[in-house]
């Protein structure tokens, strides 16, 4: 197997952790508007693109919107919360321009653009990739793979050519379905099921154990 030609990572819960403010964000919405939340809405809705999850509130949480209406007081609230300060994961600054300095980066993300655009920017990290991706620029969001390879062709490299990073059980079923080299950091509000995880070719406890050395060895 050729020597890896890009790493390419997810945004939420491997960069960031948001999970919750999303997932809070999404709920208090639902509740405003006279709605009706369920257990699984959360699980459902890990990476999904906009378009998919707005669609989702409206058709089976019952939010009475437009699904562009639902998409716009969703981000409008998560950036107000990143405006105040990101949720930056442990070591991700430091795992990012460490991998920067000796590949090529992509980001593979179901976040919208203006949130992965203001997350970007206000870390600092957006010299170090080469190549962005919002899944609401695909058909389909995760667990499909549209995004990761979307990715992958636009930074010119085969997909089984790169390393992915992801920490969900619909990410890590995108960048597997894409081909990719997939390390799986697992998100412990939210934990990936066995079964994705088996399919991960390594499993870390943290963006700390994603060095150089372990990238260049898949």
């Amino acid at each position: 197997m050729a020597a890896p030609a890009a790493v390419v990572f997810d945004l939420d819960g491997v960069i960031i952790d948001s999970e919750q403010v999303w997932n809070e964000a999404r709920e208090q919405l639902v509740h405003e508007r006279g709605g009706t939340w369920h257990e699984q809405a959360t699980a459902d809705m890990m990476g999904m693109s906009s378009k998919e999850w707005s669609q989702y509130m409206h058709d089976r949480l019952g939010v009475p919107m437009e699904p562009a209406a639902i998409n716009d007081q969703v981000v409008r609230r998560v950036m107000s919360i990143y405006e105040h300060g990101l949720p930056l994961l442990p070591h991700a600054v430091e795992t990012v321009r460490e991998l920067a300095a000796r590949w090529p980066l992509g980001l593979a993300s179901s976040s919208n653009r203006p949130i992965i655009d203001l997350v970007l920017q206000r870390s600092g990290l957006a010299p170090c990739f080469a190549v962005v991706v919002s899944s609401e620029e695909v058909e389909r969001g995760k667990p499909a793979p549209d995004v990761y390879l979307a990715v992958a062709r636009r930074l010119g490299v085969d997909p089984q050519d790169c390393v992915a990073i992801e920490d969900s059980t619909n990410g890590i079923k995108s960048a597997v379905g894409a081909g990719m080299r997939t390390v799986a950091v697992p998100n412990p509000h939210f934990p990936p099921a066995d079964g994705a995880l088996a399919t991960a070719a390594v499993v870390v406890s943290s963006l700390a154990e994603v060095t150089p050395d372990l990238v260049a060895s898949m």
